[in-house]
């Protein structure tokens, strides 16, 4: 399996490009079960998920083309021909699990093993499934597999979330465009990636009001039609790069970033002394003369993501003061713990919180990924540390970073990828 290695110390100055977010191409390449007409995506990350999502589509009967050199542009459409999503391509990933909805409500039958993924927590699927069943699917449970059928259409419903789930919200919102009636999702999901779903079936011809809401109304129509997308950036990506200047030092200018999606970030970034400023061209991130301990929660957007907690971790191990980083979405998201450890951090666990005590220097150390996010921590605390850190398992990397390693080397950072 390949490593990272980092070499610390180096400041980063210059300019990292933005790509697609994966987190909305994901959802996106789904819908393209909703139709027999072309969807066509732009800005469309090279990353391990992406693969893993059209093999998934293509064993469905859908074409998965890359209509451009690069592979930036994914042009989707067929027939659909078969309705069982089988666990070896399933198990890669929990976002399969985003194909129950569109397959169901185009065919009105799925068979999809339950979804693997990154250990960062059970996430159980039964949001989706009794979402499901309200509207009129009858599920069970098979030797791993949800079975589901449904009679005719499935109907309309209003269904309230006892919790913010992405996952159901964006599976339910898809199953709602081609239902019979109208479907109510109440505390449904906000997140950046959820209205980019949202715009993308209004473009295929769906109706779908509240959109950026905690509750959207969809009137379920006849059928959907192609069109053309484009993703919007990724805020994770964003977020870590800007955690990446924070912990090294210097000024970058990430290339198309949005400071609207950012949300919580800036605000915990520029508390910790990082100047984030917007321009037309994307987001320049500065530090400061100093870092400073800050706390956070994370919580559903526009809170803090669970998905920066890792990055924010690590920039907080070299931060003056203590820090409380409090993991209210997963339970076992403090893997990295361990491993920042290695290097010399000062973090103790309490529960479902972990205290942060800053340390003038991190030490260069061997270290393993346990999960994606994990990964990208493990990476922004090498770029910090004295002497050479190696990060080993880095296929979790891979799943939702796109040339980690080329980035960082532009913009000045020691970083190369090594081949086992």
């Amino acid at each position: 399996m390949d490593r990272i290695r980092i070499i610390g110390g180096r400041p980063l100055h210059g300019e990292i490009p933005i790509g697609g977010a994966k987190n909305a191409a994901l959802p996106l390449m789904a819908a393209g079960l909703l139709t027999d007409e072309r969807l066509v995506l732009t800005r469309v990350p090279r990353l391990a998920d992406i693969v893993t999502l059209g093999d998934l589509l293509a064993q469905h009967g859908i074409a998965v083309e890359k209509t451009d050199a690069e592979g930036r542009v994914l042009s989707l459409g067929g027939a659909i021909t078969n309705t069982e999503a089988p666990y070896d391509i399933v198990r890669k990933m929990r976002a399969s699990i985003l194909v129950l909805g569109p397959l169901l409500a185009r065919c009105g039958e799925a068979r999809v093993s339950l979804p693997g993924g990154c250990a960062i927590g059970t996430r159980p699927v039964d949001l989706h499934l009794k979402g499901l069943e309200q509207m009129g699917a009858l599920i069970e449970l098979e030797g791993g597999y949800v079975v589901a059928k449904v009679r005719g259409r499935l109907k309309g419903a209003t269904i309230i979330f006892p919790m913010v789930s992405v996952g159901a919200t964006e599976n339910l919102l898809m199953a709602a465009s081609l239902a019979d009636g109208q479907t109510v999702l109440r505390n449904a999901a906000r997140e950046p990636e959820i209205i980019d779903l949202c715009h993308c079936l209004t473009a295929m011809g769906a109706r779908i009001s509240g959109i950026g809401t905690g509750e959207l109304v969809i009137e379920g129509v006849e059928r959907l039609h192609g069109a053309t997308h484009a993703i919007i950036p990724d805020r994770i990506e964003t977020g870590t790069y800007a955690c990446a200047v924070a912990i090294a030092g210097g000024e970058v200018l990430l290339r198309d970033a949005r400071m609207d999606h950012l949300g919580a970030v800036a605000r915990v970034l520029e508390e910790a002394g990082i100047a984030i400023t917007e321009l037309p061209e994307g987001v320049r991130v500065q530090r400061r003369n100093g870092l400073h301990g800050a706390d956070v929660m994370t919580e559903p957007y526009p809170g803090f993501p669970t998905d920066m907690q890792a990055q924010f971790m690590a920039l907080m191990t070299v931060a003056d003061g203590a820090s409380m980083i409090t993991e209210s979405i997963f339970e076992n998201r403090f893997m990295h713990v361990s491993e920042l450890t290695r290097m010399g951090a000062r973090v103790n666990v309490h529960g479902a919180s972990a205290i942060v005590r800053g340390v003038p220097q991190l030490a260069g150390a061997p270290v393993m990924a346990t999960d994606l996010r994990a990964s990208s921590s493990l990476i922004l605390a090498g770029l910090a540390a004295r002497g050479e850190t190696v990060v080993s398992r880095v296929y979790h990397l891979d799943r939702g970073y796109e040339d980690v390693e080329g980035k960082l080397s532009a913009v000045g950072a020691r970083v190369e990828r090594l081949k086992d």
